[in-house]
């Protein structure tokens, strides 16, 4: 992966996005070696199937980034389902500010992430191996100012594992696709019993400017009154039988 040609492309597409202003020297240099460090280890952990330079820019890095604008200055983050660390590796380069965490139950993705904050000196992000609905029954329930999860569960579902780590005023940002709309109907139910309000709807769409697009939604979703301690349920009664 070319460095300068990597470093070029990013900006491009971030400002065609306009999420340019986020990028800064220190912030280019470490979204470069994440890149890197994706793929030399994508075969070892299986941790996505984009590994081309356009694709890992506009699919992960962008995509991630789009989150930025919502999240207040000095905020506590945590991301559910972290996968590979999309967006919660990304935000914590562009945002040194903010405080996160990413959580996953699948122990080789959280040693990855983990060992990507290291590689990074990322020391404003902490990695946590657990399963959602079990962290939100201890000392993480009801302590972050934003949750958000991407790619994950369709929303109804999404919304019982990350409402309960919300403190009343925050906001579960839940980042979708273009099916988004029709999910956040279907979890109108689960969003007022969990505590729940939909305060915005955000849609957009980024591109790289050379045919490629993404059509995404951020549903903001703020913690209005404390979620019920009946939840999160198990996942398997949380899946089979959805608020």
């Amino acid at each position: 992966m070319d460095r300068n040609g990597f470093i070029s492309e990013l900006r491009r597409v971030f400002s065609l996005c306009g999420i340019g202003e986020l990028l800064s020297e220190e912030a280019e240099s470490r979204l470069f070696r994440l890149s890197e460090y994706l793929v030399s280890e994508n075969e070892k952990y299986n941790l996505t199937a984009v590994t081309d330079c356009p694709g890992i820019i506009l699919r992960h890095l962008a995509d991630s980034a789009s989150l930025s604008p919502l999240l207040r200055e000095g905020a506590s983050l945590l991301d559910v389902g972290c996968g590979a660390g999309f967006p919660s590796l990304v935000l914590a380069i562009l945002r040194p500010d903010l405080r996160v965490s990413a959580l996953d139950a699948t122990e080789k993705r959280v040693r990855y992430v983990a060992s990507a904050a290291e590689l990074l000196g990322l020391s404003n992000l902490t990695a946590i191996c657990l399963r959602a609905e079990d962290g939100a029954r201890g000392e993480m329930r009801e302590s972050f100012d934003f949750v958000t999860a991407r790619a994950v569960a369709r929303l109804p579902i999404l919304a019982e594992l990350c409402l309960p780590y919300v403190r009343v005023g925050g906001s579960f940002l839940a980042m979708k696709g273009s099916g988004g709309e029709l999910e956040l109907s279907e979890a109108g139910k689960a969003i007022s019993v969990l505590g729940g309000k939909i305060e915005q709807v955000r849609e957009s769409t980024l591109s790289d400017g050379q045919g490629e697009t993404l059509t995404r939604m951020i549903a903001e979703i703020r913690k209005i009154s404390h979620t019920p301690a009946l939840y999160p349920r198990h996942f398997s009664k949380i899946s089979k039988k959805p608020l």
